[in-house]
């Protein structure tokens, strides 16, 4: 035979005072969760916007070190030109002189 253990009910009037309770406070908690859904969602949205602009701004970083990398071959190249011609020019300065030093005018000629 199994026991049973009563529990006094109470009354109905506090049986419903308590279900007034439970009801007014489960609509809170829906209230406040359909809140917490809704910032979710704006969280979720705000995060894409976020992800994609980040996306944006790293293939910009990709194009302009592209573009950096090409101006600075190009001004090596140009570096490199400026410097054949300066030692082109000097090559010619110094024949001149050399000339200048061998020419029976040397004396009447100055540089």
């Amino acid at each position: 035979m199994a026991l049973t253990i009563a529990i006094p009910s109470g009354t109905v009037a506090q049986q419903k005072k308590g279900e007034e309770a439970l009801r007014r406070r489960n609509e809170e908690l829906e209230r406040e969760l359909t809140k917490s859904l809704e910032r979710e969602e704006r969280m979720k949205e705000e995060l894409m916007r976020t992800t994609n602009r980040l996306r944006v701004a790293e293939e910009a970083e990709e194009r302009l070190c592209c573009q950096l990398g090409e101006l600075e071959a190009e001004a090596l190249d140009q570096a490199r030109e400026y410097r054949a011609r300066m030692m082109e020019l000097i090559e010619q300065l110094s024949r001149v002189k050399l000339l200048q030093q061998n020419s029976p005018f040397s004396s009447s000629i100055s540089l």
